[in-house]
């Protein structure tokens, strides 16, 4: 599912609140997943990846997310999730269904959060890295790098991950993609060093 998401993240170009002239297309079809998961296998993809742009999934969307999710674990991949906020109810029924990691970023240090994103909080991002803890799915949680955070923010964001109550398996760590329309379009480009 792309665009529309009624958050308000300054990075992401599928805010509802962003004219980013992204392409909006409702949750795909079981099928095109399908299709997707088996070219990304032969051409040696071992991990197959599903986001969503919502606040949170509704259970019936989530209901079809996870026979996805069936269907790209029964090829074989691994299967890797970002569909926003999650209950424990629901971050259980995604590992009944066989999903491997559910990628949650915390995006920055809790000071700075704000100055990012309006619309949620920063224990609403913990709240639910525990509910997916609870579900005994491994965790990819990381942040991204650019958005005007000083260095002592990223020391912070690494030191929430650190003291996490299990550390996360995979941390991706992100810079900033400056896309037309978002409010860090101007964002001072980032040394990569």
């Amino acid at each position: 599912k792309t665009g529309s998401c009624p958050e308000d993240c300054a990075y992401c170009p599928q805010s509802a609140h962003h004219n980013s002239n992204l392409k909006k297309e409702k949750l795909i079809e079981i099928k095109r997943v399908e299709e997707a998961a088996k070219k990304a296998k032969k051409q040696g993809s071992t991990r197959f990846c599903l986001g969503a742009a919502w606040r949170k999934p509704t259970d019936r969307d989530l209901e079809t997310v996870c026979e996805m999710i069936k269907k790209v674990s029964a090829m074989g991949l691994e299967t890797c999730v970002t569909l926003g906020m999650l209950s424990q109810k629901q971050a259980k029924n995604l590992f009944d269904a066989g999903l491997d990691y559910y990628n949650h970023n915390i995006d920055t240090s809790e000071e700075y959060y704000s100055k990012i994103i309006s619309t949620r909080t920063y224990e609403d991002r913990l709240n639910t890295l525990e509910n997916v803890r609870k579900a005994n799915l491994k965790v990819c949680c990381g942040g991204i790098l650019g958005m005007g955070e000083s260095v002592h923010d990223r020391i912070k964001m690494l030191i929430t991950l650190a003291n996490l109550p299990k550390q996360p398996e995979s941390v991706p760590l992100n810079q900033l993609i400056k896309i037309p329309g978002i409010p860090l379009e101007k964002e001072r480009d980032l040394d990569p060093i």
